[in-house]
């Protein structure tokens, strides 16, 4: 189950099921649950935890110190859940003070080159595609999915089920159940993932409806948010109320649509 050309090191503890490829190698502090799967070349450091079922693709390299100037050795961490899968030249980074951890939930999907900064807090089902880049601080709630070479400024967040297409940039946070396009802008909903999700005919349309009233209409955010409380009382549309209410950054908006455009993306 271990390549005889891996470096573990005898501090390490990895569970009895964990496959090790060649030339990884793993560091003193680094725990490994039951069947993660160490592929050829990765490295393994830090104070990092690591639940059951993850796979670890050729070069990924996880729990690497913070690339912060302020960062001065300090034993920080990284948690990890189950069933992720890190493709290859993945990097994570621990944290950047002992108080706070980087996180990274269940059943995620990083591909090739993907960049997690440090005291990043990722949630269940996230998916990055390659080259995705979160800075310092990001949160991304459940199910959110980051297309190929984004972009994400630190301390932004991602908002449940929101979709960012290839190439986008954000920095401010992006709402539940939308689509970020271009820099800073947004262009709908995410339908097709809240149909996979099981969102209710009912709740879509309620969504829609919500989107137009704050992003389309022409009224202040902040106002129009205030006074969709009382007018949206769906729990998808109360949440993405809620999320906007508590938003420190802003919230990316729409640019504003072309004639015979859609407020629904596809």
């Amino acid at each position: 189950m271990i390549h005889p050309t891996a470096i573990i090191h005898p501090g390490a503890t990895l569970d009895a099921s964990v496959e090790v490829g060649p030339y990884a190698v793993i560091e003193a502090q680094v725990t490994l649950g039951p069947r993660c799967r160490v592929g050829p070349f990765v490295h393994l450091t830090g104070v990092t935890t690591v639940g059951t079922d993850n796979v670890f693709h050729t070069g990924a390299v996880i729990g690497d110190a913070p690339q912060d100037l302020k960062y001065k050795d300090a034993p920080t961490r990284l948690r990890i859940g189950d069933h992720n899968i890190f493709r290859e030249h993945v990097t994570v980074h621990r944290s950047n003070k002992l108080e706070e951890d980087t996180v990274i939930g269940a059943h995620g999907f990083y591909m090739a080159h993907a960049h997690i900064a440090h005291n990043c807090h990722l949630g269940d089902w996230v998916m990055m595609a390659n080259g995705a880049t979160l800075g310092g601080h990001a949160w991304v709630d459940d199910r959110a999915f980051l297309s190929g070479n984004c972009l994400v400024h630190q301390f932004t967040r991602v908002g449940t089920l929101a979709m960012m297409q290839g190439g986008s940039a954000i920095s401010k946070d992006l709402a539940p159940f939308t689509v970020a396009r271009g820099d800073n802008g947004i262009c709908g909903l995410n339908t097709v993932g809240l149909r996979r999700a099981g969102f209710s005919p009912a709740e879509r349309l309620e969504l829609k409806q919500l989107y137009r009233f704050l992003f389309l209409d022409g009224r202040p955010l902040r106002a129009a948010a205030a006074e969709a409380l009382g007018r949206f009382p769906g729990v998808p549309a109360q949440r993405m109320l809620a999320f906007i209410a508590a938003s420190k950054r802003g919230v990316v908006a729409h640019p504003g649509m072309k004639p015979g455009e859609s407020a629904e993306a596809d």
